[in-house]
């Protein structure tokens, strides 16, 4: 399986955009799919993960922030609302098969979309 990120952008403080991350040369239907991001001079972070039933999401962005999956498009969505500036970054999309207990690790991943950038000016 490889992954595509797109959607990012600049928006201003308040706003929204919506990730998308298609899957190709294979489903995503057997993989748990995870949001990452990482921005200037930090290390990457967790933002939101997805198995059949079940989402988690960071602290940070719970209550602003919606992953979900459409197996028919193989594509796996985040939509961001309320952005703040201290939502810029560098967004990730990923795939693993890791236990659910370690979703948050973006070590236990091996399948990575390239990153779209989101930039949420105040």
């Amino acid at each position: 399986v490889q992954l595509q990120a797109s959607g990012g952008g600049l928006v201003q403080l308040g706003g929204s955009l919506r990730l998308s991350c298609v899957a190709s040369e294979g489903s995503i239907s057997t993989y748990r799919l995870g949001w990452f991001r990482q921005a200037p001079g930090k290390e990457r972070e967790f933002v939101s993960a997805l198995k059949t039933g079940t989402t988690r999401y960071a602290d940070s962005v719970k209550g602003r922030f919606t992953i979900s999956r459409d197996n028919a498009k193989n594509t796996v969505f985040l939509q961001m609302n309320s952005l703040k500036p201290e939502d810029t970054a560098v967004y990730y999309c990923a795939a693993t098969r890791v236990v659910w207990s370690e979703i948050e690790n973006h070590k236990q991943y091996h399948i990575w979309g390239q990153g779209t950038l989101v930039t949420v000016s105040s």
